[in-house]
């Protein structure tokens, strides 16, 4: 891979990932905290963390960790911020656009919780299906 570390690029067939979609989305979430400084996201990208993101999202099953990894690759990849909002955890939101956003989180948490519906649908057994009883 391009810029990943080399322990990470060599890592033993063995070595898995995070079972816990909920400690992962959590970790992701924590990484765009780091990100809310300019000298923050700097930082991020120079560790390579994109990239990382990149084959994360490519691998995750988890809409909701996928969300997030979208969001965290947005601020990574985005236009930095003009000058006197650098800070994104201090940023002034107007009250209209503020609402706006919150309508879009729930519309983007409703995709989410149908994208984890259909894959509910698609691993439960047919009903229709007539099952081999054992004799």
């Amino acid at each position: 891979m391009e810029r990943l570390p080399v322990d990470l690029q060599y890592l033993p067939p063995d070595k898995q990932r995070e079972p816990d979609a909920d400690i992962r989305k959590m970790l992701v979430e924590a990484i765009m905290l780091l990100t809310a400084t300019a000298p923050g996201r700097q930082q991020v990208r120079d560790q390579g963390a994109y990239l990382i993101l990149r084959e994360l999202h490519s691998w995750e099953p988890e809409p909701d960790v996928r969300a997030a990894c979208e969001k965290l690759i947005q601020v990574l990849i985005g236009d930095e911020p003009e000058c006197g909002m650098e800070n994104l955890l201090e940023v002034q939101v107007p009250e209209d656009v503020e609402q706006q956003l919150q309508q879009l989180d729930c519309r983007e948490q409703e995709q989410v919780e149908r994208e984890q519906e259909r894959e509910l649908e698609l691993l439960a057994p047919e009903p229709w299906v007539e099952r081999a009883t054992p004799t």
